[in-house]
């Protein structure tokens, strides 16, 4: 059989229940499917069609209240499958006649569970009784009096054309509702128990204040112990609350004498006790072949590429037939089974084949974009080594502090040579390169800044004071040099610290069940250590860049620094998220590295070469000469005993070029 139900607690709750009595009486369960309450037309034609997908399944236990069986009646009819499916529904079907309505072909032979219950005769009377006028203390009757008749009542909502005349009968298609008598049951049970709470509790009638406030928890105690007697009937309940199960079996019939269809009680279910009291009629479609009930059995064999899927180890005569993932292959036709990683299933689907390696391939797109750049950038980088070299000694290089600069032009050459061993197939020596050469070129560059920038900020710094009585220390070139290894072998440290805790080698990857890489078996931390110290040295270099724009116009270096820090970190920053959040980690890498060393370049040395090859003119020293007051401080040093025989000159040809010039 096939199983519907209604999503949410009461579908799913008995459905539960029924699967667990099913499959322990060895009904065997071909497909289940849920329902919203309120789904449209669409939904339930999905339905309908999936349960043609069983057509040896033709009996569907629907846990569903009346408008979803109504629903599925309507879909049965669209879809021209009358009486290809018994219905048998749970409670929430009961005997509704506004469930069969206009479907009363469709509902043919179905079967229902009534809840038993008792006609109240007390209720009819009264209910029959009831007028607008003599019913005010409801503020809803009015309202229900006029959507039970369609029509308009004076002073009233004038929703309805047609006006009340006053001569309607509530007793005019009366059906009494069959929760009636719970509705009372439920008003006594809350009665006794509150009376025997009392009684133990209360000395005298009326409330005490032993009841006050009321204690839930104790009260729930007397209302599982309450036990009555209404309509000859004994009202208790177990452990758990529940009353005493007592269903009516219906099903659904023709009536020839007068041609028309309605509920027939067939059976009752009474504290596990079923007693059938007369003969089922099935719809003419349920039965044949010449057989006198209905018949439903089991699966079919599987499509290819699914396997059977038993519900029960008990019950292995129905199953549903479940399709194995894209990674599976068939063990058997009741298994998939996975693939290790780095295999994939065959075509057959028997076994699985070993999946080819993927890594970045020269000839890839990307990679051809990166190398370009890489190649252009060490061209430019190589060529603008060759003109420092050649013009070593002319003032606009020994001002750009010849020592650094040489160390930065070689550790951009390294920044755009890392492309190349991370493009590589990877290896233990591409891995290994991998891992020292990021993070030392980009500390040759900005330890060789930083220093830098720290000479000018101290010496501008000096310059502000009118007397020097201590001359600034480790501004020689040699100085320069030194403070810049150390930071590099701060850098160098951190990158061996890391190859110790993590060894450089290759590995797979799979960023997918059906994808292979060949990686570097690097890890965020691999790259976070090395580069954070790089990105403290661009900090610390951006911040004395700060502190030295307003230099002045014969050090304008310090601005060109500025200008290199500010971009650099904007690619740095777009780097992180990118890097981290792409597929393609490898190219953004590359790509990230040859930028910045691109951005230096640009903004620290074309300046220069431009001033070197197309305006020689510009290459003496006047146009490095300082002013008096920095002169002052990077010059001879003067003490305050010489300050005043110096400060009648206003000029002084101290450029740059002297042994204790700034350049230097």
């Amino acid at each position: 059989m096939c199983l519907l139900l209604l999503a949410g607690n009461y579908g799913g709750s008995g459905m539960d229940a029924f699967v667990k009595l099913a499959h322990e009486a060895g009904i065997c369960i071909a497909a289940s499917d849920s329902l919203l309450s309120h789904a449209d037309d669409f939904v339930f034609d999905q339905v309908i069609r999936n349960l043609q997908k069983y057509p040896n399944a033709r009996v569907v236990v629907c846990f569903c209240e009346g408008m979803t069986v109504r629903g599925l009646l309507k879909a049965v009819r669209r879809l021209n499958a009358t009486g290809e499916f018994l219905l048998i529904g749970s409670d929430g079907w009961s005997d509704r006649n506004d469930v069969t309505e206009e479907y009363e072909k469709e509902a043919h032979g179905g079967i229902s569970i009534r809840i038993h219950s008792t006609y109240d005769r007390s209720f009819d009377p009264y209910y029959f009784s009831l007028k607008p006028h003599n019913n005010s203390r409801n503020p809803w009757f009015r309202e229900f009096w006029e959507y039970r008749f369609n029509c308009s009542l004076p002073n009233g909502s004038g929703k309805y054309n047609k006006t009340c005349s006053g001569k309607e009968d509530l007793r005019e298609r009366y059906k009494q509702d069959t929760k009636m008598s719970f509705v009372k049951k439920a008003i006594y049970t809350m009665a006794y128990g509150l009376h025997d709470m009392q009684k133990a509790k209360c000395n005298n009638t009326g409330l005490c204040a032993e009841m006050l406030p009321l204690n839930g928890s104790l009260f729930l105690q007397y209302l599982l112990n309450v036990s009555f007697v209404w309509e000859n009937e004994t009202v208790k309940f177990d452990e758990n609350g529940d009353p005493p199960g007592r269903y009516d079996i219906m099903n659904f019939q023709f009536i020839p004498e007068n041609n028309s269809y309605d509920y027939k009680h067939v059976g009752s279910w009474d504290s596990g006790k079923l007693d059938i009291l007369q003969s089922f009629q099935w719809n003419p479609k349920h039965v044949t072949d010449g057989l006198s009930l209905p018949e439903s059995v089991c699966s079919k064999p599987c499509e290819r590429g699914k396997v059977k899927s038993i519900q029960a180890e008990s019950v292995k005569c129905c199953w549903v037939c479940v399709a194995c993932k894209e990674n599976q292959f068939l063990e058997d036709e009741f298994t998939c089974k996975d693939c290790n990683l780095g295999w994939w299933p065959n075509d057959n689907l028997t076994d699985c084949d070993r999946i080819p390696v993927d890594y970045i391939q020269w000839s890839d797109s990307t990679a051809i974009v990166s190398v370009t750049i890489a190649v252009l950038g060490m061209i430019a980088t190589f060529f603008t080594m060759v003109v420092f070299i050649l013009h070593n000694n002319t003032p606009v290089v020994k001002a750009s502090t010849r020592e650094l600069s040489y160390v930065i032009l070689v550790g951009m050459y390294l920044c755009h040579s890392c492309t190349f061993p991370l493009l590589a197939k990877p290896t233990h020596t591409s891995c290994f390169m991998t891992r020292i050469m990021p993070g030392l070129s980009f500390a040759m560059m900005y330890a060789s800044l930083v220093t830098k920038t720290n000479r000018i900020a101290r010496i501008l710094a000096g310059s502000k004071k009118k007397i020097i009585t201590k001359k600034p220390r480790f501004m020689s070139g040699t100085a320069q040099v030194v403070i810049t290894w150390l930071l590099i072998s701060v850098e160098s440290s951190i990158i061996g610290a890391m190859l110790v805790l993590e060894p450089a080698d290759s590995m797979f990857a799979y960023p997918s069940l059906d994808k292979v890489e060949l990686i570097c078996n690097t890890t965020p931390l691999g790259i976070i250590a090395p580069l954070g110290f790089d990105f403290f040295l661009i900090a610390m270099c951006t911040v004395y860049a700060v502190k030295t724009r307003n230099v002045p116009e014969n050090f304008n270096e310090a601005k060109f620094i500025g200008f290199t820090m500010y971009t650099t970190l904007v690619i740095w920053v777009a780097f992180v998220p990118i890097y981290f959040g792409s597929n393609s980690k490898v190219i953004t890498l590359c790509l990230c590295i040859s930028f910045s060393a691109i951005v230096a370049l640009v903004l620290l040395f074309f300046p220069k070469l431009y001033i070197i090859l197309l305006r020689p003119e510009k290459n003496n020293r006047s146009a490095f000469t300082t002013t008096k007051d920095v002169r002052c401080h990077i010059g001879g040093y003067p003490t305050a005993a010489t300050v005043s025989r110096n400060s009648s000159h206003s000029t002084s040809e101290f450029s740059l070029e002297s042994p204790r010039s700034f350049a230097e």
